[in-house]
């Protein structure tokens, strides 16, 4: 077929592994009526200079599932000569040079339990007996996971379109996008050089060319072209067809893999001095238009670092003959994540931003994006690559550049608890921040904010015996405990003005809210509900609390990473007829949460305001001045005490916080930080959205029954009470109170692996450790003992009836 049909369903701009992959699962799910167009020939973009290493474990669950699919999806495909992509199931290891990096790997076997993955450890010895050629010089520790392997990329990217094609995918190569049309900002078309073709869904699958697609609708898709090297030898060893494959190799701490190449080698790396590339004056992605099957200039000066370190490794590198330096241009996202999913303007999708392990996941990544295409989400949760993540901060480029060469340049870097990324901060400050400096604040980040985690000048050396063991101590303070303490004992002062606040508003706002939302919204002025909105599965799309301001009006308050999240889950859902509008007014309004058994007290002195529970109970608000300033009094918590979120206009931020801080001297009052409240939630069973509560588990397998108003119609209902839970979300005290949990670890129940670590923290006043994890209903039953392994050691613990501090919540309601 040469003539571009005038009209199909789904168009994908891209013929890599991505856009054939989509293609190809759009197909397996009966969806033929697609059309890739490929602006050159199909893998002359990032796809033939890939080193096609297939790894799978990742850093999450859904992440490594679509690691894992892709891996079963090649071994299936390397069944047929014909579609065989090359697939080698060698196995991969993984050294250790430093007791961390061991760490870090215990911490692997472990997540691997709960993956599925037959992950072991092994020793330095072991790992030379796979790896002949390898050095065991300073290495400690290794894993072994024999499912790895890897695939020659453009043989994948051939073998999944021919396929895709085979069952009616038309491809069109040498075509390239000029324009993408839309009306009422929904995509109707797509301009080419060859014709205008019609679509109802338009997929940009373009790899380096993404981001200058997206702009031709105004979209920003935050990708770096950033030049990646690695190095082909020629045959250097002796290798025999009775040989068993070498495993892929890689040592993080020397910034290296390598995988065989016949008789020689592939070596690459990550290293400290990296490259963007294609950037102009203004530091924006200007791929030449002619840069189709092409490579960069070999850049020695820079391929030298690692150059060195494989030696190391593997002493043969330094005299094996170089058959060719590949310099590819990789398209590398700030978070080191995908960017896939919908945008703003309806129709239009992105699968891009793969950051060098897209032949990884390209088989996952079919998958879910035919998914979201065909059934309007994927097959579970993905905000973590969803490419509405990104807040406005990236539309500035310097921004961009700032965090993608911090994310290539840390690659292999041990991520531990805690650990802040530095570039492009400060960049979002509360009014108060200046105060928060002058204090002794401990700063962290999260979508571009700065948090105060807590206050040197309010640590105590006394505490350090209750310091986490292992990573949970690395970033740990004794001014936590000192802070979540002050507020359970007297007042904490916590700046919160980061919180996402989204009003809502219009004629329509309230009937809304109430389709949107599983808990009764519309109660009234003054009134607060705390509630999730639910997707057609019934899953949990967002936790938040809404507080009605008049008769049409609502504020949403969420976490500070979700606001791109929920305003993206409102706007999909909006009426067309204009009753209701959104509006973002996080960053006019600063929030101070006050709690604790002195805050009514406190607060009496300085506001008319009657604040009995009478006058103004729990989930309520009101408009009062405190002092002379006039603000919303909220009473909510999110600590488990008494107390209020308090929004006033961020022009008086700073005088507000100042008459709070004086007048709460006499009542011992503490500035606090997030780690203090990471404790204080966990005592009392507050879940975080993302990792307690995701679109994978419904609020009846959360113990979140108590926020489903059952009387009424909302989004998900149907499917929420037609769902069989099979789990539910448990609450365990572990033996030793010093094994804090990061998150992901096994639990294993009679031998047993059962179920996972969501979150965990150690609770202050209880001085335990604490974790929450999804249990088959036959295990979740107060009492049963439990096993959590945290990094090698299996830690004793027990499911414990929630929650753990305050369970009548007296000290909230009262």
């Amino acid at each position: 077929m040469n003539k571009l049909p005038n009209r199909t369903r789904i168009l994908i701009i891209g013929g890599g592994v991505a856009g054939t992959s989509i293609a190809y699962h759009l197909a397996l799910r009966g969806e033929t009526n697609v059309v890739i167009i490929e602006r050159s020939e199909l893998t002359s973009g990032s796809t033939f200079h890939s080193a096609g290493l297939v790894g799978q474990l990742r850093s999450s669950v859904n992440l490594t599932s679509m690691m894992m699919y892709s891996a079963q999806l090649y071994r299936s495909l390397a069944k047929s000569p014909e579609t065989d992509p090359g697939w080698v199931e060698c196995g991969g290891i993984r050294l250790a040079c430093s007791p961390a990096r061991v760490q870090e790997l215990k911490r692997q076997v472990g997540w691997a339990t709960t993956f599925g993955l037959p992950l072991e450890e092994i020793s330095a010895e072991q790992a030379k007996e796979l790896f002949p050629l390898m050095s065991t010089e300073n290495v400690l520790a290794a894993t072994f996971l024999p499912t790895d392997g890897y695939l020659d990329p453009s043989q994948l990217c051939y073998s999944l379109a021919r396929e895709a094609r085979r069952m009616g995918v038309s491809v069109f190569q040498q075509t390239r996008v000029i324009a993408i049309n839309t009306l009422f900002n929904r995509v109707v078309s797509v301009s080419t050089d060859k014709g205008i073709i019609e679509a109802e869904m338009v997929v940009a699958a373009s790899g380096l060319y993404t981001a200058e697609i997206a702009r031709m609708l105004n979209v920003r898709v935050p990708i770096v072209p950033m030049s990646h090297q690695y190095i082909v030898t020629a045959p250097f060893r002796k290798v025999s067809r009775s040989d068993a494959r070498l495993p892929t190799l890689r040592d993080p701490d020397n910034l290296v893999y390598y995988r065989e190449d016949g008789a020689g080698l592939i070596m690459g790396g990550y290293e400290r001095h990296s490259a963007p590339t294609f950037l102009d004056s203004d530091l924006l992605d200007q791929v030449p238009q002619d840069f189709n099957g092409k490579l960069l200039d070999e850049d020695w000066v820079r391929l030298e670092e690692i150059a060195v370190n494989s030696s190391v490794r593997v002493p043969s590198m330094s005299s094996a003959p170089i058959r060719k330096v590949i310099n590819g241009p990789e398209a590398f996202t700030p978070d080191n994540e995908f960017c896939l999913g919908p945008t703003g303007v309806k129709g239009f999708y992105v699968a891009a931003g793969f950051c060098a392990h897209g032949i990884a996941g390209a088989g996952g990544i079919g998958r879910e994006m035919a998914a979201w295409l065909l059934d309007g989400f994927p097959t579970m949760d993905l905000w973590e690559m969803d490419v509405r993540r990104f807040g406005p901060q990236y539309k500035s480029n310097s921004y961009t550049l700032a965090k993608v060469t911090e994310n290539y340049e840390s690659y292999y870097d041990i991520r531990y608890p805690g650990d802040d990324r530095k570039a492009g901060r400060p960049l979002k400050i509360s009014s108060i921040y200046n105060w928060h400096q002058d204090h002794m604040a401990v700063f962290g980040e999260k979508s571009g904010w700065e948090r105060v985690n807590y206050y040197l000048s309010n640590e105590n050396p006394n505490f350090e015996y209750l310091r986490p063991s292992g990573w949970a101590g690395k970033n740990w303070s004794t001014a936590i405990v000192t802070e979540a303490m002050a507020t359970r004992e007297g007042i904490g002062l916590f700046d919160e003005s980061s919180f996402s606040k989204i009003e809502i508003s219009g004629p329509g706002a309230a009937s809304y809210l109430e389709f949107l939302c599983a808990n009764k919204i519309n109660k009234g002025p003054g009134h607060v509900s705390y509630t999730q909105m639910l997707n057609d599965r019934g899953g949990i799309e967002s936790d938040v609390t809404i507080t009605q301001m008049d008769a049409t009006t609502f504020r949403m308050i969420s976490g500070t990473a979700l606001h791109g999240h929920d305003m993206a889950w409102l706007t999909d859902h909006l009426p067309s007829d204009g009753s209701v509008v959104l509006r973002d007014v996080t960053a006019s309004l600063t929030c101070f949460g006050l709690w604790g058994p002195s805050v009514r007290e406190m607060l009496s002195k300085i506001t008319q305001q009657d604040l009995s529970t009478k006058s103004m109970p729990f989930l309520t608000m009101r408009n009062i001045y405190i002092g002379d300033f006039k603000v919303q009094l909220v009473r909510v918590t999110f600590v488990g005490e008494f107390g209020y979120e308090i929004y006033a206009p961020v022009e008086i931020g700073m005088a507000l916080w100042n008459l709070l801080w004086k007048s709460g001297q006499q009542f011992a009052i503490m500035a606090c930080g997030y780690k203090a409240i990471d404790s204080l939630r966990a005592e009392k069973g507050y879940l975080y959205w993302g990792s307690d509560i995701s679109p994978d588990e419904t609020p009846f397998e959360a113990g979140l029954g108590f926020a489903v108003a059952k009387e009424k119609d909302f989004l998900g209902k149907k499917a929420l009470f037609e769902h069989s839970a099979r789990k539910k979300l448990v609450t365990m005290v572990l033996d030793d109170p010093r094994a804090v949990v990061l998150g992901n670890e096994p639990v294993r129940i009679d031998g047993k692996v059962s179920g996972r670590v969501t979150s965990g923290a150690y609770g202050t006043s209880i001085r335990s450790s604490i974790a929450f994890a999804y249990l088959p209903n036959e295990f979740a039953i107060n009492g049963r003992q439990t096993e959590i392994l945290i990094f090698g050691d299996w830690i004793a613990a027990k499911v414990t009836q929630g929650p753990l501090y305050d369970p009548k919540g007296l000290r909230t309601r009262t």
